[in-house]
């Protein structure tokens, strides 16, 4: 099930880049901080990230978007009563699938935007978790036609809770 939501996923992206001859592509890098008690078994994360925006309005733009983020383990020191382990928290790379959306707010260069959709995990030791309901909320401000910077959250819900960061990324618009 998952492979044919990501075949007809790639399949949408593929049409609605067909549809336009002004390229709606979108380049992206981020990295950031994970919180919460992720942010205890994580240090950092990086990533990168294409989109494909469409105009529906003048302010307002909707496509897809997939990419790749990496999140580092750290070591950890547990404390028990006569003893401390440590070890490290294995790495957990994501893989996103989601649809993405876009305001531009009237005659400024400020922008609100969200991606919803599904988010598959690689390398992870989550138990049984291969994925995740993904969001991502972001706030940004278009430099000029070609450069966006962005401050986003991350998340991810699943059965076990949320994990999520916190993002600082930049865009380039072809």
């Amino acid at each position: 099930m998952k492979k044919l939501f990501l075949t007809g996923a790639l399949a949408l992206f593929g049409l609605m880049s067909a549809q336009k001859t002004d390229s709606g592509f979108r380049l992206g890098v981020n990295v950031g901080l994970p919180v919460g008690d992720f942010g205890k078994t994580h240090s950092f994360t990086a990533g990168a990230d294409v989109a494909y925006l469409y105009p529906l309005a003048e302010n307002f733009r909707l496509g897809v978007t997939t990419g790749y983020s990496h999140y580092f383990g750290k070591k950890t020191k547990l404390d028990f009563i006569i003893t401390s382990y440590e070890f490290k928290a294995p790495d957990l790379g994501v893989i996103p699938v989601a649809a993405t959306g876009e305001y531009t707010f009237g005659g400024s260069n400020v922008f609100l935007g969200a991606d919803l959709g599904y988010a598959f995990f690689t390398g992870s030791d989550l138990g049984d978790a291969t994925g995740a309901f993904y969001y991502q909320p972001k706030l940004g401000y278009a430099v000029d036609k070609k450069h966006d910077l962005y401050f986003s959250y991350k998340g991810f819900a699943r059965d076990g809770g949320n994990i999520g960061s916190v993002n600082l990324g930049y865009a380039y618009n072809f």
